[in-house]
């Protein structure tokens, strides 16, 4: 028994919840092992304050009522608000940044426009020699190309001559 200490016992399980055969164990050896009689001692004094200290009762400062009644008004204010308030309060950042880029972007499209590239539209014009307005009007044709009269005519003379 000189050669094992009880300090192991003591680490394990609280003092309050060690049997009585540990108990007297622990006794007896702490007669003769004064680092085990020191842990024993500790172990009994941590014991005693953990006691006192859930003995102790923590009355709250004077004034914890009050601050927390406010806090709580506080937070049925907030949520009384109305709802477009606090949407914008939380994504009015957001929102005006998006307006300004927005305006930003509309300054340089009427301010700085067709600076060196081609639109869709006019890459389409070049490509193609007719013009919706030629097209309609019949103008701009050459003497070889027929004419969209000449070709309802030749469509339904056809029909005319069978008869």
């Amino acid at each position: 028994m000189k050669d094992k200490h009880i300090v192991d016992i003591l680490e394990n399980a609280p003092l309050a919840g060690l049997t009585e055969s540990e108990m007297i164990l622990i006794r007896t050896h702490v007669k003769g092992c004064a680092a085990c009689q020191r842990a024993y001692e500790a172990a009994q004094l941590s014991t005693l304050l953990i006691k006192e200290r859930t003995a102790e009762a923590i009355e709250p400062s004077p004034f914890f009522h009050t601050r927390l009644m406010a806090a709580w008004r506080e937070q049925q204010a907030i949520e009384r608000a109305p709802a477009l308030g606090r949407l914008w309060k939380s994504a009015g950042a957001f929102v005006s940044s998006l307006a300004v880029t927005t305006a930003a972007l509309a300054a340089f499209s009427f301010l700085a426009p067709g600076s060196g590239t081609t639109t869709l539209q006019e890459t389409a014009v070049a490509l193609s020699p007719y013009s919706a307005e030629s097209v309609v009007l019949d103008q701009n044709q050459s003497d070889d190309q027929m004419t969209y009269g000449q070709v309802l005519s030749t469509i339904y003379a056809n029909d005319s001559e069978a008869k």
